[in-house]
C-alpha cells in the first residue's frame, strides 16, 4: 500500500505554503497574544508621541584657519565627524547649555533629549532636541548648538595658548643669550678669528629667534571658530510622531509578526505530530484515515446523522481490504496510542467490524481489553447463535467465554462480538490457547477478526496478540500524543513481529483530551448501554439468527442509517 499522506519531494510550493499557514494557526492564542502586545505598544506610542516637538539646528564644522579661502587642504581630512558627534553629546556640551538657561540642575535632561546625526558626505551636525513645548524645544537647540561651538572653540583656543606659551619659553633665553653675544662682539676687533665664531653664532641664534617668533605670530592669527550656525531652529507645527491611528497600524502589524514568530518557534519545539505526514513518518506507515471532530464517541456510525464520518470508516476498511499484508490473514488488532484515545480506538474496532461485516464478512470482534472493558455494555447485543463457540473452559481462565455475542449494526449486518471480562491473570488469558483458537478462525473462507487492545504504552497486553494478528492499526490524537511516542510503540510492535498497517487519527478536543487522560475510559463506560444482555446482566431471550443475505461483490458498500419504518417489527435499538 502506498503512503499517499507523505508528502513528496516535488509538491508545489503554495500547497507546502498552506500547510505550514495552518499548522500555525494551531497556536492562535499566541498569535492573537502578539497582536495584542503589539496594538498596546502602538497605542502608546501614538500617545507619547501626539505631546512631544522636535527642533533641529544645523551647523558646519571646521578647524582653526589662517585663511579659511584658502582651498589648497581639503577640510575633510582635519575633521573626524564621528569625533565631533561625539563631542556634541558629551556632558560638558550639555553642562554649558544648562549654565546658560541659568538652570545647571537640567543638564542630565538636555543631554537625553537631544539628538546629534551627521548626514552622510558633510561635515554638518544636526541638533535635533525633543521637549513637549515647540517654542521650548526650538530655544534649547539653539542653545545646545551654540555650547558645542563654544566647547570646541575653547578647546581650541586653550590649544593654541599652550603651544604659544612653550614657543615664548623657547623665545626668551635664546634672546638673553643673543644679547649676550652682541655686546661680547661690541668689544672685539672686526675681522679676529673669534669675532668670525661669534658673529656665526649670532647669526645663527637671530634665524632660530625668528623661526619661532614667526609661529609664535601664526598661532596667534589663527581663526578660532570651530564652525558655523547655517540654521537656527524654529518652533516645530506640529508634533513628533506618527499619529495615533499610524501608531495602532504600525503595531498591529508588528505584533502580527510577533505572534507568527512566537507560533513558529513554538510549532519548531512542538512534540505532537504537526500533520498527518508525521504522524505516517512516525510510525512508517500511512495514515489509513482522520475522523472527523468528535466521530470517535459513537461505537457504530449508524447511530450518527454525519455521512462523513460512515465514508470515512467504510474508506479506511476498503484500503484494509486491499492491502495484502491483511488480506492474505484478515486478522486485525487495533491498538490506541495513549489513553485519551480509548475511546476512538474502540469507535474504529467497531466500525471497521461492521464495515466487513456489510461486504459479507463473518466477522468477530474480540475485546482484548481485560482489564477495563465495556463494549458488551455499549453495543446492541444479543446472545442468539454465532457463528463461532469454543469448548467449555477447562483452565478457569474465564475468558474468552464459550459463546460470543451478536451485535446489531443495523443495515451494516451483525457481527460476533467477544466481549472482554476482569480476568486474575490478564497475560495468561491472552496467551491461552482459547484465544489462540479463536482469533485462528480468521483463517476459514470469509471470515475476519477483529482484536480491540488496550494502548501499547500503558499495557504489554497487545504486544502478546501481535504475533498472533500481525496487522496493525493505531488510532492516536495527533494533539494529545509525541512523535517519539508514535516512533516508540511502533518499535514495540515490530519487535514483537508484527506489522503496522497504518494509523487513524481523530480529534476529540485536543488537550483537555490529554488531560482527561484514561479518565476517556470510565467516560465512555458511562454512556447509555443498550437494553441488551452483557457481561454480568441476565442474557436476554434468544431470537433467531438473522439471516444474512449473499453478495455477490457488485453491491456497493455502505452505512445507510437506519430508518424506524425499516426496522423489522421486535427488533431492539
Amino acid at each position: 500500500m502506498t503512503d499517499t499522506h507523505v508528502r513528496a519531494a516535488g509538491d508545489d510550493e503554495p500547497d507546502l505554503l498552506r500547510d505550514q499557514f495552518r499548522q500555525l494557526l494551531r497556536y492562535r492564542w499566541l498569535i492573537g497574544g502578539g497582536i495584542g502586545i503589539g496594538l498596546v505598544g502602538g497605542a502608546y506610542l501614538g500617545i507619547t508621541s501626539s505631546e512631544s516637538y522636535a527642533a533641529n539646528s544645523d551647523i558646519v564644522v571646521r578647524t582653526p584657519t589662517t585663511n579659511p579661502f584658502d582651498g589648497s587642504a581639503a577640510p575633510d581630512k582635519n575633521v573626524n565627524m564621528n569625533t565631533e558627534r561625539q563631542t556634541a553629546l558629551s556632558t560638558n556640551v550639555a553642562e554649558i547649555a544648562a549654565k546658560k538657561l541659568g538652570q545647571p540642575s537640567l543638564a542630565r535632561e538636555l543631554k537625553k533629549n537631544l539628538q546629534v546625526t551627521n548626514p552622510p558626505q558633510s561635515l554638518t551636525l544636526r541638533f535635533t532636541y525633543t521637549d513637549g513645548s515647540p517654542t521650548e524645544a526650538a530655544r534649547r537647540a539653539n542653545l545646545l548648538s551654540q555650547a558645542y561651538l563654544d566647547a570646541s572653540e575653547k578647546k581650541w583656543s586653550d590649544l593654541r595658548d599652550g603651544m604659544v606659551k612653550r614657543l615664548t619659553n623657547q623665545v626668551n633665553p635664546l634672546g638673553k643669550k643673543q644679547n649676550q653675544l652682541a655686546s661680547d662682539l661690541d668689544t672685539m676687533t672686526e675681522g679676529s678669528s673669534a669675532y668670525d665664531a661669534l658673529q656665526t653664532q649670532n647669526v645663527n641664534l637671530k634665524s632660530r629667534i625668528s623661526d619661532l617668533q614667526n609661529q609664535i605670530d601664526s598661532l596667534k592669527g589663527l581663526d578660532m571658530a570651530a564652525g558655523s550656525i547655517t540654521q537656527k531652529a524654529s518652533p516645530p507645527d506640529s508634533a513628533d510622531g506618527l499619529g495615533v491611528f499610524m501608531s495602532l497600524a504600525l503595531g498591529g502589524a508588528l505584533g502580527i509578526a510577533l505572534g507568527l514568530l512566537g507560533a513558529w518557534v513554538r510549532l519548531v519545539f512542538d512534540p505532537s505530530p504537526r500533520s498527518t505526514g508525521d504522524v505516517a513518518r512516525a510510525v512508517r506507515a500511512p495514515v489509513l484515515g482522520s475522523l472527523p471532530h468528535g466521530a470517535g464517541k459513537a461505537l457504530l456510525a449508524g447511530e450518527l446523522t454525519d455521512s462523513r464520518t460512515a465514508e470515512e470508516y467504510r474508506s479506511v476498511a476498503f484500503r484494509l481490504a486491499y492491502d495484502s499484508r491483511f488480506a492474505d490473514r484478515r486478522r486485525l488488532l487495533v491498538v490506541a496510542a495513549r489513553d485519551a484515545s480509548i475511546q476512538a480506538a474502540a469507535a474504529v474496532a467497531s466500525n471497521l467490524a461492521a464495515s466487513f461485516a456489510e461486504t459479507g464478512k463473518d466477522v468477530l470482534l474480540v475485546e482484548a481489553d481485560l482489564r477495563t472493558p465495556t463494549l458488551g455494555g455499549r453495543l446492541r447485543t444479543r446472545s442468539g447463535r454465532p457463528r463461532w463457540s469454543l469448548p467449555p473452559d477447562a483452565d478457569e481462565n474465564g475468558w474468552p467465554g464459550p459463546r460470543p455475542l451478536t451485535v446489531d449494526a443495523g443495515e451494516s449486518g451483525t457481527f460476533d462480538l467477544v466481549p472482554g471480562e476482569r480476568v486474575r491473570n490478564v497475560a495468561r488469558a491472552l496467551t491461552s490457547a482459547r484465544a489462540t483458537r479463536l482469533i485462528d478462525e480468521a483463517d476459514e473462507s470469509g471470515a475476519t477478526v477483529v482484536v480491540l487492545a488496550p494502548p501499547v504504552l500503558a499495557y504489554a497486553d497487545a504486544l502478546a496478540l501481535v504475533d498472533r494478528v500481525d496487522g496493525v492499526v493505531i488510532v492516536c490524537d495527533m494533539r494529545s500524543v509525541h512523535r517519539t511516542e508514535l516512533a516508540r510503540i511502533r518499535e514495540l510492535i515490530v519487535g514483537a513481529g508484527g506489522t503496522v498497517l497504518g494509523a487513524v487519527t481523530h480529534d476529540e478536543g485536543g488537550r483537555s483530551a490529554k488531560r482527561k487522560g484514561s479518565g476517556g475510559r470510565r467516560a465512555g463506560g458511562a454512556e447509555r448501554p443498550g437494553p441488551a444482555s452483557g457481561p454480568g446482566r441476565p442474557p436476554a431471550a434468544p431470537e433467531p439468527d438473522p439471516v444474512r443475505p449473499v453478495r455477490d461483490g457488485s453491491e456497493t458498500v455502505t452505512l445507510r442509517t437506519l430508518r424506524p419504518e425499516d426496522l423489522r417489527t421486535g427488533d431492539k435499538r
